[in-house]
């Protein structure tokens, strides 16, 4: 499409944050990448079209939003069927290309983080991550979700009682959480079962994505030896194999991307750390929820 250079600064400007926006509504990269390109066509349309646009960036977050929504009405039904536990698809944040620079890092981009929000329902998302993650004003989410701001301060209401109820608690030092995360990926790669055990919560909780696609947990494991004992398993399959598990900043939070003998990625994983213990851990092995990492 052809765009003046204050148009093309414009929309440049914009797409950050519809990104940001798109991701955490649909929890894709590559359905969020299509929500936003088509936000920026119609946006760039109007400029083009000399239309009055007196915020680019509230025309973008509109867009997307009802998007998303739509999106997120019309995939229902297959996340219904999926196989499996289904997670978000994970979003490398430790300084490399876009995508990922182009979210704004924070507790609301963790895995935990938005498996809660998949449990709302689209207009609840929406109304809680525009208010409370992107700033804006009740009426301001109104306008973009086409309700009053009455009714949109309630749906926003409802999602935080819900996200509060299931929010993870994080160890306020990064620096602590990367200790650990740090030892536990060093124990995983050995298959050390004790040392594992040593790093888990009681009540830690693992889960897999392997989407019907690859082998993966068919369900979520609970329990401090069950965890230890599945992970240990795995890193002495992947030992076997010549994988490799490297540490990698997924979602805001510690992780690592499982890569294979010859550098193809194969997964990636994320921990959870609170009390001085990982509390979650949660990896991702569909190869459809992994193309955007090739070539990272």
């Amino acid at each position: 499409m052809s765009t003046s250079p204050a148009h093309e600064e414009v929309l440049a400007d914009v797409r950050g944050g519809a990104f940001a926006l798109a991701y955490r509504m649909l929890g894709s990269v590559a359905e969020a990448e299509d929500v936003v390109q088509e936000a920026l066509l119609r946006l760039h349309g109007a400029l083009e079209s000399g239309e009055d646009v007196r915020s680019p960036r509230a025309y973008a977050a509109t867009v997307t939003t009802r998007l998303a929504i739509d999106q997120l009405r019309s995939a229902r039904r297959t996340r219904e069927q999926y196989v499996g536990d289904w997670l978000p698809e994970p979003l490398l944040t430790d300084g490399g290309a876009d995508p990922a620079e182009a979210a704004e890092l924070a507790d609301s981009l963790s895995v935990a983080f938005l498996v809660l929000l998949e449990q709302l329902s689209p207009r609840q998302r929406a109304a809680l991550l525009l208010h409370d993650v992107f700033g804006y004003g009740y009426d301001e989410v109104a306008a973009i979700i086409g309700s009053t701001a009455a009714a949109a301060r309630q749906l926003a209401s409802r999602a935080r009682r819900h996200v509060d109820e299931g929010r993870p608690r994080f160890d306020a030092s990064r620096e602590r959480r990367d200790e650990l995360a740090h030892r536990f990926f060093a124990a995983a790669r050995e298959g050390d079962m004790q040392g594992l055990e040593a790093l888990l919560a009681e009540d830690v909780v693992l889960q897999g994505d392997g989407g019907g696609k690859v082998p993966a947990l068919a369900r979520a494991l609970q329990g401090r030896a069950r965890v230890a004992r599945t992970i240990a398993a795995w890193g002495r399959h992947g030992a076997r194999i010549g994988a490799s598990l490297t540490a990698a900043e997924v979602n805001g939070q510690p992780g690592a991307v499982l890569r294979d003998v010859g550098g193809e990625i194969l997964g990636a994983m994320t921990v959870e750390v609170a009390g001085g213990a990982v509390t979650g851990i949660r990896s991702v092995v569909n190869p459809e929820k992994l193309g955007h990492l090739r070539g990272r």
